[in-house]
Formats: C-alpha cells, structure tokens, sequence
C-alpha cells in the first residue's frame, strides 16, 4: 500500500484517479479548494476508511508523509481559469513549487499534470513532444497556457538541482462523466445544449480540430508513467490521436441524443486554438504499449448518459 497525494482531487480527472488508486489498494489523500472540484464528485469515496479528504488550496505550502504526488490543481476550462487569471497562474507556479518542495522533503516521486495547451496554437501538426509550441504570453488565455510551461520548468529544475523524481504528462482534451455540465468546454457543451434541445453553439467556421480522450485512458496513462522507471521522466502526450472538426463532433452528439438542436456560429475567441492531434509514439513505447481503448461513440453515449441522469435529478428536485 502507497500513501498518494492527489491535489484537485475533487475535480472530474482527480476524482477519477482517486477511486482507481483507491481500487488497486492504495491509501488517498485528496486535496481540493473546490473552485471547479467539487465533493459531490468523491462523496462515494468517503466511507473507504482509506480515503481522506482535506479541504486546501496549493497556493499555500501542505505538509503530510506520502510516497507519491499526483498534482492536477488548477482550473482547466476557459471561463473558470480565465475568471481569475492571476489566482489560475499562481494555482498553476506557486502550487507547482510548494507540491515540489514537499516531494522534495519526503522523497515522493511527483507528477505534473502538465497539458496540451503548451503547443498553444500549433505550426506543427500532428504535436510531438518535442514541440516547442507557439504560445502568445500576454492573451487571454495566458494565464493557463504560461502557468502550465513554467510549472514543467520548475519540475525539470527541481529533479536536476534536487534529484527530486518527477514525471511530467501532457494531457490533451478529456471527457467524460463528472465534468461539470457547465464548464464551458466543447464536450459537455454539445452535450447539453443537444439534451435542453438549445441551439448548439460553434465557435469560429466549426472546421478546427480537437482530439478527444475519454477520461478512464487518460488515468491508465497517468498511473503506467507514475510507475514507469525513473529515468523516464517526460514530457509524454496522453491524448487520443482521432481528431475531429466541431461540426462533426456537434452533429455526432445531436444524433446520438436525437436533438432537434441547430448549429449556430459565433466569432472565434482569441487565441484559439486550429488544431490539436497528439503524436503518442512515446506513451505507446515507453508505457508498455499504452494506447486509448474508449472508442468516440462509445465513450460519448456514457457521457451522454452521466448528463441525462443529471438533468432528470434537476427536474425531479
């Protein structure tokens, strides 16, 4: 049994993690200030006397003994990181150093969850990790893109001036059940517009591209490279090569939830990205052939679902 620290526990990926941690045997300390995590999302787990919740932001130092750190903390959707940009880049720096400084007391083997937005909007198509992006410093979604980048930095300084074992994964688009319905990212979007029969609202000419990761591949990736060897220490991509336009992915979930929803097109954010693919040659590799098992539509009809059960609870209250 390893004793495993995972910050924004509470959230959809960290309440994920947490119940398989909890299933392979493991004792979990859940650390969430709950800005986009909720308890609703682990309130299954707390009867498991080998769970333990504990209500705390990163930004300020935690201290516990543990053998390992899983550190997803920070918001991830545009309008929750961007609704306090200063408090997302200091989630993202200062949550980076203090998670560092207690691996670093305690001899834990740390994990970034770092994310794809480093490539920013990509010159190179499909991204490998090699990469360097193309990331604009002072836009509107800087404080996320840049507070991501720097936190590899501080990883990659920390494991060569301290010897402190990390690991650092780049997650590309997730989904799946737990996502907050409205946290204003496509998936759950489309989903819910299609299910309230609303207009289902695109961004741009619908034509760029997102690769989408159902959330049960992106835990296997995330524990084979916390357990893979220490030399390996990343960046690897954790994503799903497929890659679809918006308006496929729109028309796709409003056949899959029988709408009569519209597709209506509004002006392209700043900065948003064109295309988004991962190259996963490494993950495949270096992970004992990690591959994503949840095909789209399979993965898409339990999301569907986990919302149709959401909204009938709304009405019957």
């Amino acid at each position: 049994m390893k004793r495993i620290l995972v910050t924004g526990g509470a959230g959809f990926i960290g309440s994920h993690l947490c119940e398989r941690l909890l299933r392979e045997g493991n004792e979990v300390i859940c650390l969430d200030n709950y800005f986009t995590g909720s308890k609703q999302n682990v309130v299954h787990l707390l009867n498991n006397p080998y769970f333990e919740l504990v209500r705390h932001d990163v930004t300020e130092p935690y201290f516990a003994e543990v053998d390992e750190i899983y550190n997803l903390a920070c918001p991830a959707s545009p309008p929750f990181y961007q609704y306090n940009p200063i408090k997302t880049i200091k989630t993202s720096v200062m949550g980076a150093i203090n998670m560092l400084g207690l691996a670093k007391r305690v001899n834990a083997k740390i994990l970034q969850a770092s994310t794809s937005e480093v490539y920013g909007d990509p010159k190179v198509h499909p991204q490998p990790e090699s990469y360097w992006g193309n990331v604009n410093p002072i836009g509107i979604r800087s404080c996320y893109d840049e507070g991501k980048r720097c936190a590899e930095t501080l990883f990659m300084d920390y494991h060569n001036q301290n010897n402190v074992k990390i690991k650092i994964i780049r997650i590309f688009n997730t989904y799946g059940p737990r996502m907050n319905p409205n946290d204003g990212r496509v998936v759950s979007n489309f989903i819910m517009q299609a299910l309230k029969g609303e207009d289902i609202t695109i961004f741009g000419d619908g034509k760029q591209t997102r690769s989408f990761q159902y959330v049960d591949d992106l835990v296997e990736g995330m524990i084979r490279m916390m357990n893979s060897e220490d030399a390996f220490i990343g960046p690897v991509n954790i994503g799903n090569p497929g890659e679809f336009t918006m308006i496929e992915l729109a028309e796709k979930i409003i056949k899959m939830t029988q709408s009569n929803s519209k597709l209506v097109f509004q002006k392209l954010p700043q900065d948003d990205p064109l295309q988004r693919k991962p190259v996963i040659d490494l993950a495949e590799t270096i992970l004992n052939g990690w591959n994503p098992m949840v095909d789209l539509n399979d993965g898409l009809q339990k999301t569907i679902s986990y919302y149709e059960h959401l909204l009938c609870s709304e009405e019957a209250i």
